[in-house]
């Protein structure tokens, strides 16, 4: 039977200083002064049409996405965090997550975040090396990544991310396990580590840079996982590690299919709504300057999420986990019964893709190896 699952919220702030050529979020070079205020207007309003959809619940996270959040003021996303709070309420554990970049006047606001309600960051370093950063179009150089770390600690928080991409143009397995080292040597709690992938509609994509070859590839991965694990690091999904009690909540909800609202220019949205036995996916208009003229509070574009289709989304996040998805979600947030998916569960067992495990779907190490082919199977 379908349930309401734990709510969260995603906040798009879609403005940076300069757009990077591998980047394919939606985030748009500002040119002159961000419209703060009128944005923040904006969010508020579009958070009150959504209202219907928090059904009872409060907030179990919350995450600035853009975009560049800490281009923003602490001022700002302190209202927006108040609004949120006397509209929706907070869990008393809310996790409230803000993306940040190195640069020096983001690293200024770093205070002012916490003291807004931020408890934990998340820093766009993906190198601390000069010339990687240099062709991935950062605007930061590797001394003021650092910066950023210590910026981080000094004001108080004890829980921050570190973002770090491998398999850039021309890296070497050397160079990426020193950017690992780096970011563990100054107290990383929580990193993500990915691999760069050359996406459409983004410059690396007309004009592609020349990457490792598989071989690099494999020893870079190999060599990083050994490193973070001396470290203590779990890997816990796909392209995250942490600590113990350092993993993201926020996105261990998107991976365990729970809800969230998505409010912002061009922000998603996932919402359950057992009244009606369907589930839901929102997406706000795209473009700041359209988002800001309808002052966020035009209806949310919503379609429901096929039958066909449903057990391939919630296989797609539950399975990005090491530990997998527990079994009685399938139907819980999905509404299908478990011999939705039976047949495919029993392949790829026979095949040693899956576990036999009654109480969660979980892949073998195999399985997480080749995790593509996996979810092939639920196509």
């Amino acid at each position: 039977m379908l349930q309401l699952p734990p709510l969260s919220l995603y906040i798009h702030i879609p403005w940076c200083v300069r757009k990077c050529p591998y980047c394919d979020f939606n985030s748009h070079e500002a040119s002159g002064e961000i419209p703060e205020q009128a944005y923040i207007d904006a969010l508020i309003a579009d958070l009150k049409t959504d209202l219907s959809w928090v059904q009872g619940r409060k907030l179990h996270s919350i995450f600035f996405g853009g975009g560049t959040p800490s281009l923003f003021s602490g001022k700002g996303i302190g209202e927006v965090l108040r609004v949120a709070e006397e509209l929706i309420g907070f869990e008393a554990d809310v996790e409230i997550t803000l993306e940040a970049n190195p640069g020096t006047v983001e690293q200024q606001r770093f205070a002012d975040f916490r003291e807004a309600g931020v408890n934990r960051l998340s820093i766009g370093v993906q190198s601390f090396n000069q010339e990687h950063l240099r062709k991935l179009g950062r605007i930061h150089s590797g001394e003021q990544a650092l910066q950023a770390i210590a910026t981080t600690k000094s004001v108080g928080f004890d829980n921050f991310n570190i973002d770090l991409m491998h398999g850039l143009p021309e890296q070497t397995t050397a160079e990426a396990v020193r950017d690992l080292q780096l970011a563990l040597d100054n107290g990383a709690q929580h990193i993500s580590w990915y691999q760069l992938t050359i996406e459409p509609n983004t410059a690396f994509y007309s004009h592609p840079p020349v990457l490792p070859n598989d071989d690099f590839l494999a020893d870079i991965q190999q060599a990083g996982m050994a490193i973070l694990q001396e470290y203590g690091f779990a890997q816990y999904e796909v392209s995250a590690f942490a600590l113990a009690g350092k993993m993201s909540q926020h996105n261990i909800n998107y991976w365990q299919f729970g809800d969230y609202l998505g409010i912002g220019a061009g922000a998603h949205g996932k919402i359950t709504v057992p009244a009606d036995k369907t589930v839901i996916r929102t997406t706000k208009t795209r473009l700041p300057a359209h988002y800001l003229a309808r002052d966020g509070s035009a209806p949310a574009r919503r379609k429901s999420i096929a039958s066909a289709e449903i057990a391939l989304e919630f296989m797609m996040n539950g399975l990005r986990l090491k530990q997998g998805v527990p079994t009685a979600y399938l139907s819980e947030r999905t509404g299908l019964a478990t011999s939705a998916v039976e047949a495919q569960i029993h392949n790829l067992q026979s095949k040693g893709l899956m576990e036999s495990n009654s109480e969660n779907y979980q892949t073998t190490a195999l399985g997480y190896q080749f995790l593509n082919t996996v979810l092939q199977s639920f196509d």
